[in-house]
């Protein structure tokens, strides 16, 4: 598929099947995700792979209740890293590393789509119990 075509299949799914997805799939996407444009190469962003149960409910609570979260057979949660942007002082921790998570955000969303996959970006969220519940990866 050509990147024309994967842009004009993109959508946004919130239904999903349970089948599981293969680690070689998930590592392609983790792969092309760092290759998204990155403000000084410092790929200022982390990518955290979400398969339990569990945690995909306390995700799903910390998204304002959006249970197609826990529907999706992975999550991959895009960090972005403030540290590691910092050579680039206030507007990079402000900005820069922003621009890199949602750069990487559609290289995941073009490769699911090029995988057959359906996949949906979420916004909603809020941010410090997101984060509570992630501490541990």
């Amino acid at each position: 598929m050509d990147v024309k075509e994967a842009i004009q299949k993109r959508y946004s799914v919130r239904s999903f099947s349970d089948k599981k997805l293969s680690s070689d799939i998930i590592s392609e996407i983790i792969k092309y995700a760092h290759l998204a444009p990155s403000a000084g190469n410092l790929q200022a962003r982390d990518f955290i792979i979400v398969d339990d149960i569990e945690i995909k409910k306390e995700l799903s609570r910390a998204a304002l209740n959006q249970e197609f979260i826990v529907e999706a057979p992975i999550n991959i949660v895009v960090c972005a890293n403030l540290n590691r942007i910092s050579p680039y002082g206030g507007r990079g921790k402000e900005l820069y590393c922003i621009q890199d998570s949602a750069a990487a955000v559609e290289h995941i969303l073009l490769l699911a789509v090029d995988n057959g996959l359906g996949a949906c970006w979420v916004g909603a969220f809020n941010e410090n119990e997101a984060s509570k519940i992630l501490i541990f990866f």
